[in-house]
């Protein structure tokens, strides 16, 4: 069994928050890599020479914080890590739709992952009062919501929510499943509306229960919110895009001028 060091009885940690100390530092360090099966409790608890519970807690602690993953049946694993995505401020860059790419694409295939999405639904509703606030409408007008899932290499990372006023959505693809080439922001330039600028606000919480699910990831991993509104060259908001993203999947990177 690998070298698991020891518990110290004089340490002011209690004992199972210093093996849980011990396992997190090896899985960081790639001692135990992702998909590696931690030694048993039965192993763990011979090794520290600690109670049933103690193993237990140190288990459960490192389950909250979404390290490892427990198979009935079969043990507890090292939780494999998603893929990490720099987001670049130039992802909504013009160049990427007339390639035909939408920023999805263009991201995960920049970080060298293969893309691809799922769980997509498109509907026509009523607008909500904060939707559109930011889109500047009334309450009685309506929207175009797109719904959809973003996998890269196979794994969920976000879960995404457009909406788009009917007046620039109704009767284009963008009320269809399928977009085409170029995405969302494709076909609202086609439409007219050439985008200008975006606005995002980006805060962390903790994931719902059904974003839990959707995202499949343990009740101990933080996600990101990423709310964006974009804009015209008349400064007409055009889309809001109401983002859920796994945290430790990205890195938000922005290039700010010095005014």
């Amino acid at each position: 069994m690998l070298d698991l060091g020891s518990i110290d009885r004089s340490d002011d940690r209690p004992p199972y928050r210093q093996i849980a100390d011990i396992l997190r530092e090896h899985i960081r360090q790639g001692q135990l890599p992702p998909g590696e099966q931690l030694p048993s409790e039965a192993e763990l608890i011979e090794y520290y020479g600690v109670a049933r519970m103690t193993v237990r807690e140190a288990i459960r602690e490192l389950r909250g914080e979404g390290l490892v993953v427990a198979m009935h049946g079969k043990g507890v694993f090292v939780r494999s890590a998603p893929p990490v995505r720099r987001l670049a401020s130039d992802r909504f860059a013009r160049r990427h739709r007339k390639e035909g790419k939408a920023a999805f694409l263009a991201e995960a295939e920049t970080a060298g992952h293969t893309p691809s999405v799922d769980q997509i639904r498109v509907t026509n509703e009523m607008v909500s009062p904060e939707v559109a606030e930011r889109l500047k409408i009334t309450r009685r007008d309506r929207v175009i919501v797109r719904s959809r899932r973003y996998l890269a290499d196979g794994q969920p990372v976000e879960v995404a929510t457009s909406y788009i006023p009917e007046k620039i959505a109704k009767g284009t693809p963008i009320a269809e499943v399928d977009t085409g080439p170029g995405g969302i922001y494709a076909r609202i330039e086609d439409a007219g509306h050439q985008l200008a600028h975006f606005t995002e606000e980006v805060s962390a919480r903790m994931p719902t229960p059904e974003e839990r699910k959707v995202l499949d990831i343990g009740a101990g991993i933080p996600v990101m919110t990423l709310v964006r509104t974009a804009y015209d060259t008349d400064d007409v908001p055009v889309e809001v895009c109401d983002t859920v993203k796994v945290a430790r999947a990205y890195v938000l990177e922005y290039d700010v001028p010095a005014m």
